[in-house]
């Protein structure tokens, strides 16, 4: 049985038929487009899969299965929306999906560090920031700071905090955030929240189909 997290830009496998189990990502634009494996969540995953698990369902179940406190916030961002779950007394009690305000945000990060050979791991966070409500429109901030002379890394840092920002007030702005996510491995990213964040990495997805392949079988 092979579960898989099909993202916008990157796809994420486990095969719970191999010996050691072990999940690993595919570039999506590399993916076989015969493939088909037994559960899936996320973009494209019903053409990919047997069985569907809607991302909120599978987000909500992996918050589960790796977060031992019975009061989190779980946010998840992922290329092209970002989306939380929250918990309270151990239940679920509110949830949260945007296309809009998060359009693109993880692959405009990941775009932007490539375009200006950046390493967002190195880069100070900015003391100042910019008001982007959307990935793809908030480019434009960075054009016009450069024009203006601010250095290039400096104007991209600030657009990075200004989305981790916008990410973070969408979530209703907690004093504590599980992050899901490639954006875990965004130093930058992660220090421009106004709170503590705990990345939980790229993998919480597929632990909820995994919960989910689990629950099923045990019927």
């Amino acid at each position: 049985m092979i579960l898989a997290d099909f993202g916008t830009s990157y796809s994420k496998f486990l095969d719970l038929d191999s010996p050691d189990p072990q999940p690993y990502i595919k570039a999506t634009k590399e993916l076989d487009r015969t493939l088909k494996v037994g559960i899936a969540t996320g973009h494209n995953g019903k053409r990919f899969s047997a069985s569907y698990v809607n991302e909120l369902i599978a987000l909500a179940r992996g918050g589960e299965a790796l977060i031992e406190e019975d009061r989190y916030l779980l946010l998840d961002c992922g290329s092209r929306d970002i989306k939380y779950i929250r918990y309270q007394d151990g239940k679920m009690q509110d949830m949260g999906w945007n296309a809009e305000c998060g359009a693109s945000m993880g692959f405009t990060i990941e775009l932007l560090e490539n375009y200006y050979n950046l390493d967002f791991n190195k880069l100070p966070t900015p003391s100042k920031t910019f008001s982007v409500t959307c990935g793809v429109l908030g480019i434009s901030n960075i054009f016009d700071a450069i024009t203006s002379g601010i250095d290039e890394a400096e104007a991209v840092a600030s657009f990075v905090k200004g989305i981790a920002i916008n990410a973070y007030r969408f979530a209703g702005s907690p004093d504590k955030i599980y992050l899901s996510g490639g954006l875990c491995d965004n130093r930058l990213f992660m220090d421009s929240m106004p709170c503590e964040v705990v990345p939980l990495g790229r993998f919480v997805l597929l632990a909820g189909l995994e919960k989910s392949h689990q629950l099923s079988e045990a019927k």
